[in-house]
């Protein structure tokens, strides 16, 4: 990273890793546009890259990481095992097959992608993910967009808790219930879609604006820095160079708590945008 980059916070994990707390997410990020992409955020200082099999780029963002001359341990790279393949063989080979997509001996991160509550295999894809993590294909372990009865069944079903919950989360969708289970169990949050997932006025609230106006930053960047100052992990995705360098910039915004708790207010009951979790 160079010195003019921004300065992300490492969050330690329950299991004595840690996380960059800002990164570039890749979702809907077009499989042939996904080196170059992943470049861009690369060489503006991002250290933690976050993919997933059902995105179709994980070979992309591989060929970024081997191109970049940066070295593996500075690197912190999440992928997530897809809904078809939660029996446990499924889901052992499902990673040895992204580990190959991305050149990579080890995850940093995996994850269970969806619970998918009406598969009913949540509980043997942890499993299986346990054991990836004994064999050391896979660092740290969590999950993505579950509801609470699964999160709480995998657990008792292991004693293993997850280091991170993945789930939709911004402004107007803040999941206080679902965050106040985290913090029973030490799970660090992470949202996906942060700039409002199906969302798009947003970046147009005037308490966003107002707040943007008073430091010269973007509405984005008021909400990222926002994330940061929830303590979240967050990692907002473009494909437009100068907003992935911005987005980035965020990691240096320092919100007020007036200005922290003015976001706050704004949840809304329909806030969500994207999937309910418990109807997949």
């Amino acid at each position: 990273m160079s010195a003019a980059s921004p300065v992300v916070p490492l969050v330690p994990f329950h299991d004595g890793h840690s996380i960059p707390q800002l990164g570039y997410g890749v979702f809907k990020v077009d499989p042939a546009a996904a080196a170059e992409m992943t470049t861009t955020a690369l060489e503006a200082g991002y250290r933690h890259i976050d993919t997933a099999k059902a995105y179709d780029n994980e070979e992309g963002v591989g060929r970024a990481i081997a191109e970049s001359g940066i070295a593996r341990e500075d690197l912190f790279v999440t992928t997530k095992l897809a809904n078809g393949s939660h029996a446990f063989d499924d889901a052992i080979a499902a990673c040895e097959a992204s580990l190959e997509q991305l050149g990579l001996d080890y995850l940093d991160l995996y994850l269970i992608h969806w619970a998918a509550p009406s598969q009913g295999q949540y509980v043997e894809a942890w499993k299986a993910l346990v054991e990836l993590q004994k064999r050391g294909l896979v660092r740290s372990i969590g999950i993505s967009n579950f509801p609470v009865p699964q999160l709480t069944e995998i657990i008792e079903a292991t004693s293993v808790v997850p280091v991170i919950h993945q789930i939709e989360l911004h402004p107007y969708f803040q999941q206080r219930e679902l965050r106040a289970v985290h913090a029973e169990h030490a799970i660090l949050t992470e949202g996906w879609g942060p700039l409002g997932q199906g969302k798009s006025d947003l970046l147009e609230n005037t308490v966003v604006t107002g707040i943007a106006e008073a430091h010269g930053a973007t509405p984005a960047q008021v909400i990222l820095a926002w994330h940061l100052a929830s303590g979240f992990i967050t990692i907002p995705k473009s494909v437009t160079p100068s907003r992935i360098v911005e987005n980035l910039a965020a990691a240096e915004l320092e919100l007020t708590a007036d200005e922290v708790a003015a976001i706050d207010g704004l949840d809304r009951e329909d806030g969500r945008g994207g999937a309910d979790p418990a109807d997949r």
